[in-house]
């Protein structure tokens, strides 16, 4: 086991040297650097990808696909998502430092290197394709190969620095795990599939619009030009309700593409009161009011999860 050892300067009175220092200290080095590459994947979004996949899968199935597909899906998406995650880091190192939600982040705090961050992303990358090849498709492994590629490449590189419309855009990358799970059952993509990517794809707007208004001078600072950043707030308004209304439309209309009254009823209900928030944030914002738009950030992904937990229920039933 490694150590760090304190050695004392001298030792004039013949006094036994100081013990070296070694266990715990080092166990809580090594926790801290396991735990920076861990904060480098972003957990959080590969949880709320993973919630859209599994339900997807259950619907290509008709029920539950095997626990071996369910695994492999499960592993290989997880390391998709944790890779675009670290290389998105590694590509916005620059821009992580100027802002105050990002600048303890293992790049901007200096706990990893550059090149330890691309070296581990490229990593992650490889292996979830491969994996996704091995045991499931090339159709799901190639979509795969896709949306890293998008997120990192086409979206973070180029979109989100130059263009007010960089989530539209890249909603794309946030909605691919639908196609990759179904997929990866089928070996193609039914117009069910293709329902539920645009549900998740016009969700993003309404859902990230509200912490880009949080955290707009945040964006402006690092010269991001998010829609907050660079429209009125009644474009922003406009946008959100738009996208909101777009996305409960959506989902409704996939309720016949082999979904239940199951899937219906819950997701009808919930997306009214998705709409009510919405409308409740630009009804504020509007009048000059003080607004919370975490409050509709929050909700998006509650209403998200029950939408797509009715998906997974429906399909069992």
């Amino acid at each position: 086991m490694s150590m760090i050892t304190e050695r004392p300067a001298s030792n004039p009175a013949g006094r036994p040297p100081a013990r070296a220092v070694e266990g715990p200290v080092a166990r809580r080095d090594v926790r801290a650097v396991l735990s920076a590459y861990v904060a480098l994947t972003k957990p959080r979004i590969v949880e709320l990808l993973l919630v859209t996949t599994v339900p997807a899968m259950m619907l290509a199935d008709g029920g539950l696909p095997s626990l071996w597909l369910m695994a492999v899906v499960l592993v290989g998406g997880s390391l998709a998502a944790g890779a675009a995650s670290v290389l998105n880091c590694y590509i916005d190192r620059d821009i992580d430092q100027l802002m105050r939600r990002t600048k303890r982040r293992p790049l901007p705090a200096h706990t990893v290197s550059p090149r330890s961050a691309l070296v581990f992303g490229l990593v992650l990358a490889a292996v979830s394709v491969v994996l996704m090849a091995a045991f499931t498709n090339l159709l799901a492994a190639g979509l795969t190969l896709a949306a890293i590629a998008y997120y990192d490449l086409v979206y973070t590189l180029w979109l989100k620095r130059s263009t007010p419309t960089n989530t539209f855009w890249g909603g794309a990358c946030g909605a691919a795990p639908v196609l990759i799970g179904w997929a990866a059952v089928t070996g193609s993509l039914a117009p069910a599939a293709w329902g539920l990517f645009a549900v998740v794809f016009f969700w993003q707007m309404p859902h990230f619009y509200p912490l880009a208004m949080k955290y707009k001078d945040d964006y402006a600072r690092a010269g991001i030009p998010m829609l907050p950043v660079v429209a009125s707030t009644r474009r922003v308004n406009a946008e959100i309700l738009i996208f909101a209304w777009l996305t409960v439309l959506t989902s409704l209309a996939v309720w016949p593409l082999g979904l239940s009254a199951i899937y219906g009823v819950p997701t009808l209900v919930v997306g009214a009161v998705f709409l009510v928030e919405a409308h409740r944030l630009c009804g504020r914002a509007k009048r000059g009011e003080a607004v919370k738009p975490m409050r509709l950030f929050h909700w998006s992904t509650m209403y998200l999860t029950i939408v797509f937990v009715a998906v997974a229920v429906d399909a069992l039933i």
